[in-house]
This record gives C-alpha cells, structure tokens and sequence, in this order.
C-alpha cells in the first residue's frame, strides 16, 4: 500500500514566507479545480502538510526542515526533478 505517489518538500526562511507558499500553491490548483484532501499546520506556518492524495506538500522553515529531516526517512525513493 502507498501512502503517496510524490512529495515536495519545500524549505523557506521563515513562517510568513511559509504561509504565503501555501496559499499561492492552493490559489493556483483551485484554478484547476485541485483542492486538498487536507492541510494541517496553517497556524504557525513553521511545517505546513497540504495533502492532495496523489501528492503530499510539506512546507518547512529552514529550522523544522532541518530538525525532522523527511529526506533522511525517505532517502531510499526516488528523487524527480
């Protein structure tokens, strides 16, 4: 069973940035009629998940990217440009 066909992690300086992310990522799939699946994270903005089923966005500051290191747990998948 997969979890997830891709995740995009993405690291930024600081949470207004982080939250400012997530919006244009929802602005501009709600235009193709994408909505998330759920999202967690929006109050502080320091690792905001937007889950879209196919797909998983992980928004990090760098400190949070840093200290849970997803691409440590996941460093056996493969990695798409």
């Amino acid at each position: 069973m997969s979890i997830t066909d891709y995740f995009l992690i993405i690291g930024t300086s600081n949470s207004r940035l982080s939250k400012s992310i997530e919006k244009e990522i929802k602005d501009k799939l709600s235009v193709l009629k994408i909505k998330p699946l759920h999202v967690s994270g929006e109050a502080d903005g320091n690792w905001i998940l937007l889950d879209y089923n196919d797909f998983v966005v992980h928004i990090f500051t760098d400190e949070y990217r840093q200290y849970y290191d997803l691409e440590r747990l996941w460093k056996d998948s493969k990695t798409v440009d």
